[in-house]
This record gives structure tokens, C-alpha cells and sequence, in this order.
């Protein structure tokens, strides 16, 4: 899930605005995690599948 669409529990503003001290320390946890922290597990799958293709891919032809 993506931080624009969290909804924080102590003061009902999203979290990507930061109005409180929960929502600050929520936001500067998701910035810090990885890169792929954002994508949806279904993103996640494809991109395995799409890598493990392209070395299938490589494998096959060296």
C-alpha cells in the first residue's frame, strides 16, 4: 500500500500530510523501508516470474 492512501488512527488525516506526531513517525518509517516495500504482493509475483524468465532466457542461449 502506498503512503498517499494510509489513513492515520489518531487523527483521521492521511498520513502522507503528517499533522500529528503518529503520522510523522509512520511516514518516515515507509520512506526508510526498501524500494519494493510499496508494490502489492500480485507486482511482486510478476516481477519475480518476469526475472526468472530473462535467466531462463540467458541460460538457454549461452
Amino acid at each position: 500500500m502506498t503512503i498517499d492512501r494510509l489513513v492515520c488512527a489518531n487523527c483521521a488525516a492521511p498520513v502522507s500530510q503528517g499533522r500529528c506526531p503518529v503520522c510523522r513517525a509512520n511516514r518516515e518509517r515507509l520512506q526508510q523501508e526498501g524500494p519494493f516495500a510499496g508494490l502489492n504482493p500480485m507486482a511482486l509475483i510478476v516481477l519475480m516470474v518476469v526475472l526468472v524468465a530473462a535467466l531462463a532466457l540467458v541460460a538457454r542461449t549461452a
